[in-house]
């Protein structure tokens, strides 16, 4: 155990100098493969390739790079503004009605994006403006947008979801199914906390106008699409039509098109430069995926998996206890690493306990959504929190962190139900079993 925290210690300090994830996890499993093994360059150099080749190869990855390639079509699309305008035309005259607005928004956009950076980014331009036209405070505003973003790790269909489904050998499209319940969830909460936020000040978010039933209905037709979209990828999942790789490649064919019909992507050049930004992101998270394995087995080779399952013998842990530390800690690295990067590091370390007391690891793939989810927004490096004040640099940082603290709560109370009650992220997919 001692030569695996000295990794992670390696890790962290990498980490804090600015290194680069994916490379700071190459390296370390790198070398600490080679030291494992006395030095032996040339066994670590033939499992590093090895490790590669294999992941590269393996067809069910396909799917990341075809559902990003999805959301880039959407978001060129600027389906956001549609989005959010139909949610103000439903919420938005109420007291904190634009931040819920907001929330609403948000969760349509991660419904097909997939991706909390891009979502916090993008309803940052579009949310930020109006709710300071009707003069909502900086703290609430920024906070629910931040928030609001994070929702695009658990409603599918979520990169980490893909990820951890991966790394833990499950099915992605049970996972999918597994985490819609929970992905209204914690809608419905985030909705809850402004509305509390709103009670308890209410000058922190004033009641915007009323639209016409005829601006309305106008509102809710332009987000048809959206809707569309969702239903055809998850519902497909969920009949048995087509697998999670056929449905991103349907997916990515459809907002393709969508965005074409919208006169987004009218030439070549608009199209490339889809594709090279789709490319871009994709090999991030390939270079992330390949460190981490690499870290895998240097970490596995350690004898930290076993050395675990002692320590869970002497305490007398059961698997709640277990499951319950594994979030402890989560929740603290999540203040450092994002959250790809936090179940590709935890999820191996973990596995093989969690699998030998009977864990449910759909169930526990939520939970670790949810957990990483919080990762994103808390301090001293909540991504969200960073990414709002990069579009927004005129908001102090402290009331971002302000602003972020009811949705914690709301993501605590979200973790608390669904592991008191695992039928929330398992109910749906009992009935696919």
């Amino acid at each position: 155990m001692e030569l695996a925290l000295y990794g992670f210690a390696c890790l962290l300090l990498l980490s804090f100098v600015g290194f680069p994830l994916g490379f700071s996890t190459l390296f370390v499993g790198f070398i600490g493969f080679a030291f494992t093994r006395e030095w032996n360059w040339e066994g670590a150099m033939t499992m590093l390739g090895q490790q590669v080749m294999e992941t590269g190869a393996n067809y069910s990855l396909s799917v990341i790079p075809l559902f990003i390639l999805m959301g880039s079509f959407i978001h060129r699309s600027n389906i956001s503004e549609d989005l959010f305008r139909a949610a103000f035309a439903f919420i938005g005259y109420r007291k904190g009605g634009l931040a819920q607005a907001t929330v609403l928004a948000c969760a349509g956009f991660s419904a097909v994006s997939g991706s909390s950076l891009a979502t916090a980014a993008t309803m940052t331009k579009v949310a930020m403006p109006h709710m300071r036209k009707y003069g909502y405070a900086d703290s609430l505003s920024s906070g629910v947008v931040a928030a609001g973003g994070t929702l695009g790790i658990m409603i599918p269909p979520s990169v980490p979801l893909i990820i951890y489904g991966l790394v833990a050998e499950e099915d992605i499209g049970k996972l999918f199914i597994a985490g819609t319940i929970p992905g209204i969830l914690l809608v419905f909460l985030f909705l809850a906390a402004v509305w509390i936020a709103v009670w308890r000040k209410p000058s922190l978010g004033q009641p915007g106008e009323r639209l016409s039933r005829t601006e309305r209905y106008s509102a809710y037709a332009k987000v048809w699409p959206v809707i569309a979209l969702f239903g055809l990828v998850l519902g497909g999942i969920y009949v048995g039509a087509f697998t999670p790789t056929e449905a991103s490649g349907i997916g990515a064919f459809g907002a393709a098109i969508f965005a074409f019909v919208r006169g987004s992507v009218r030439s070549w050049a608009v199209l490339l430069d889809i594709l090279i930004d789709s490319t871009k992101t994709s090999a991030i998270l390939f270079s992330v995926i390949f460190g981490a394995l690499v870290f895998s087995n240097f970490i596995n080779l350690s004898g930290l998996p076993y050395d675990l399952l002692d320590i869970v013998d002497a305490w007398s842990m059961g698997p709640l206890g277990v499951v319950l530390f594994v979030c402890l800690v989560c929740i603290v690295l999540g203040m450092v690493f994002e959250a790809i990067g936090l179940l590709l590091l935890i999820v191996p370390v973990f596995l093989p306990t969690l699998q030998l007391m009977g864990v449910d690891m759909i169930w526990f793939g939520i939970v670790m959504v949810v957990v990483v989810e919080m990762g994103l927004i808390t301090p001293p490096i909540g991504m969200n929190v960073f990414t709002v004040r990069a579009v927004m640099p005129d908001i102090k940082l402290g009331d971002i962190f302000k602003g972020v603290t009811a949705f914690v709560i709301a993501d605590l109370v979200a973790l608390a139900l669904i592991i008191a009650f695992p039928v929330i992220a398992v109910g749906l997919v009992g009935l696919l079993r």
